[in-house]
């Protein structure tokens, strides 16, 4: 069949358990989990997307924003890259914006004048308060009637996941 040819309501026994899973039993609870995790991490930038954005706030500056806040003393702007999980350039763009916006300043590195230390000025400090109240609330009312035993497990078992897909996971040999 190649890829010019329509499908016909015949062809469904010929590619649902041959080509592709079985409809029966779809998704499978490992897909499904694999799903849910995807979903609500989309969701949820959305929410606080969406809600930041009321106040002319977006998650990729709160995001940025911790992450500068939150590392330790000379910090350079590759390390604040790869501690969020984003390419260079990407990073760049958004550190423009906030410093136009006085959020962050830019730092000479005195050992190392190609890099440049982060630091959030004050305005950026109460920025980045204002989103993480925004958040907070949210996550409240998100984990509200979750016992605290249950968030610890859910921790758990992400970070197991995060720390498998940050170590570089690879095919099987025979695969």
């Amino acid at each position: 069949m190649n890829g010019d040819t329509m499908m016909t309501a015949g062809d469904d026994k010929n590619i649902f358990g041959k080509l592709l899973p079985a409809r029966e039993g779809y998704p499978t609870p490992e897909l499904g989990l694999t799903i849910a995790i995807v979903m609500a991490g989309r969701r949820w930038r959305a929410l606080i997307d969406e809600k930041l954005r009321e106040r002319g706030l977006s998650a990729s500056r709160m995001e940025v924003m911790s992450a500068i806040a939150y590392a330790p003393p000379r910090t350079t702007q590759i390390q604040i890259a790869k501690r969020i999980g984003i390419e260079g350039p990407t990073l760049t763009r958004t550190l423009d914006l906030l410093e136009a916006d006085g959020l962050v300043a830019r730092l000479p590195d005195p050992t190392d004048r190609r890099n440049k230390h982060m630091k959030l000025t004050r305005a950026g400090y109460e920025a980045l308060a204002d989103m993480l109240e925004i958040t907070g609330k949210l996550r409240s009312r998100l984990l509200e009637d979750v016992p605290p035993e249950g968030i610890r497990a859910g921790l758990g078992f992400l970070s197991t996941i995060l720390e498998r897909i940050e170590g570089g996971l690879t095919l099987p040999d025979n695969e």
